[in-house]
Parts: structure tokens; C-alpha cells; sequence
């Protein structure tokens, strides 16, 4: 006991010192030392400001250095020359970028001496060529290299929007026109016993005044929105997040629909069904987003909710 009693007290005396022994290589000088001196780091003004210079042009413009276009344009001119040489209209080359060629942005001038546009963008093509350009030349003619802002792009041409107006009234005014004769089955007139189909053509509406209130109140959100897409709602800014929730909601219930209509319905009429389901969700489409734009989609969403849900009950 008295031999274990001894071990103890030699290994604790020796914990002591060590706990004692100072380190003189980890001493801070003391005041009056002047072999050391602390050199705080020097600040790069330089960076800062071109860092804070990109992230103020990043969010009026929405696009900064290293963004990727698409060459939407069947062409588009390219200066081989510096911003300042083409101002001065000195001699210029050029080459042509063609559609569906991809393009990275690889500078951006800010030039106030130019009476025709003030901001100059590099663009290049590959790793050796690259040209300047008038960003209000530059953005009708690309889209972000992106399949969700290719898809706006497109669904939101107006040629098309056109030919869709007129392709879809005569599609549901010739499906009308058959289900009447048949007595065939109908969405909001003569329905079938699921609420799906319904709520199909509720969620369209709905996803349509979204849409039109985000562009009337808040165009600059969804601009960055189509520099910047996500299918997550979880990544976007409230408005549309809603508007992405909508869109998800479509595609969950009109799959639901169609799998009901399947259940209920012969394949001739449920065919003729879907088809004339299809027509209506597209006048909705069309029909709430312009009006949205003056104001009138919001009391006209109102009783559509009303008048839907009404019929559903009479029908079924």
C-alpha cells in the first residue's frame, strides 16, 4: 500500500512541474519589444471595388461575368475591336455568332461617352474568339443557356401565344360542338364524378393570376428568375415560390385527372373528355392572364372558383 501511495505522489509531483514549466517560445513580446512588429495585411481597394462594382451590375442586369447565352438570333455581329476604337469609329472587324451557338460573357464595359448604349459586353465564342457588343443588341437575340428560361422564352413569344388563341378557341368550340351531340361527359357542364378535372382547370386559373401579378408588380423578380430558374420553390423568393407551387400542383393533379377520367370513362369519351379538358385549362390560361394584367383576373377568379364548384355539385 505504502509503495502504491509513493508511485502516486511521484506521478502527481511530476504532473505539477509540467504544468508549471513556462514555454519562452510562445511569450508575447512585451510592450517596449520592437524586434516584432505586427504589419496589419493591406487592403486591396482595388478588388473591393470591382468586386462591388459586379455585384451592383448583377442585380440591375441580372447577369455578371462567366454567364452563359445561348445565340437565339439566326446571327449576331461580334467587334473583334475594344469598345473605345469602335466610339471612336475607327476601322472595325467583325464575325458572326450563329444560332444555338453557345457564348460566355467574359468582360463588361460601362462606357457614359456612348450616345447609342452605355454598356458594352465581351463575349466568347471559344478560347480564342472574342468580340464586343451592345448589350440592348446583345439580349433580344440570346437566352440564358437554360432549358426552364428557353421554355419562357418561347411560351412567351407572341407569334405563338397568337396561333395558340386561335388553334385552342377553335379546338374547344369543335369539342363543344361533339359533346354536345353525344351528350358526352364534360368538364363544368356535364361532369364526371371526381374533382380532379376541376381542380385541374382551378389551379391553371390560379397559376395564370400568379403569373400575370408577378409581371405586373414585380417584372425585375421575375427577370431574375429567368437569368436565375429553379424548379425548387425552396430557392426562390415568396412570389415565386407561390407561382412554382402552382406549377407543381398542375402536373401532380393533372396527372391525378387523367388516371380518374381513365377509370370513369370509355376510351372514345374519355379521349374526347381530356381533349376537351386540355381546351379549357388553355382558355383559362390565356383568358386570366391578360386580363390579370388589368386588374379585371381578380374578381373573374373569384366567381370562375364559384361557378365551378357550383357546377361540379349540380353535375354530379
Amino acid at each position: 500500500m505504502r509503495k502504491i501511495l509513493l508511485v502516486f505522489y511521484l506521478f502527481t509531483s511530476l504532473l505539477l512541474l509540467t504544468g508549471c514549466y513556462r514555454n519562452k517560445a510562445r511569450e508575447l513580446p512585451s510592450a517596449d519589444t520592437t524586434a516584432v512588429k505586427y504589419v496589419a495585411p493591406q487592403i486591396d481597394t482595388v478588388a473591393l471595388k470591382q468586386k462591388r462594382d459586379s455585384l451592383l451590375f448583377l442585380a440591375q442586369h441580372h447577369y455578371t461575368e462567366n454567364f452563359n447565352f445561348v445565340v437565339r438570333a439566326d446571327s449576331l455581329p461580334l467587334f473583334k475591336q475594344q469598345p473605345e476604337e469602335i466610339i471612336s469609329q475607327m476601322a472595325t472587324d467583325s464575325f458572326y455568332v450563329y444560332k444555338n451557338e453557345p457564348l460566355v460573357v467574359a468582360d463588361i464595359r460601362v462606357m457614359s461617352i456612348d450616345p447609342v448604349d452605355s454598356v458594352w459586353v465581351q463575349l466568347a465564342r471559344d478560347q480564342v474568339t472574342f468580340g464586343w457588343i451592345h448589350e440592348s443588341e446583345l439580349l433580344p437575340n440570346v437566352d440564358p443557356n437554360d432549358p426552364i428560361s428557353q421554355f419562357i422564352t418561347t411560351f412567351s413569344n407572341s407569334h405563338l401565344l397568337i396561333f395558340l388563341v386561335v388553334f385552342i378557341f377553335i379546338g374547344v368550340a369543335y369539342t363543344g360542338r361533339i359533346a354536345i351531340k353525344r351528350n358526352a361527359k364534360i368538364v363544368h357542364f356535364n361532369d364526371i364524378p371526381t374533382p380532379y378535372p376541376m381542380s385541374l382547370a382551378l389551379t391553371v386559373a390560379t397559376s395564370a393570376t400568379l403569373y400575370a401579378t408577378i409581371q405586373n408588380f414585380t417584372p425585375q423578380l421575375w427577370r431574375h428568375f429567368y437569368f436565375h430558374p429553379t424548379m425548387n420553390p425552396l430557392l426562390a423568393p415568396f412570389l415565386i415560390a407561390v407561382f412554382l407551387v402552382s406549377v407543381w400542383a398542375i402536373i401532380i393533379v393533372g396527372l391525378a385527372a387523367v388516371d380518374e377520367v381513365r377509370r370513369n370513362l370509355p376510351l372514345d369519351e374519355a379521349v374526347l373528355y381530356l381533349f376537351g379538358l386540355a381546351g379549357v385549362c388553355a382558355v383559362d390560361y390565356i383568358v386570366f392572364t391578360f386580363t390579370t394584367i388589368y386588374y379585371i383576373g381578380y374578381p373573374l377568379l373569384v366567381a370562375y372558383f364559384w361557378f365551378a364548384i357550383n357546377r361540379y355539385r349540380k353535375s354530379t
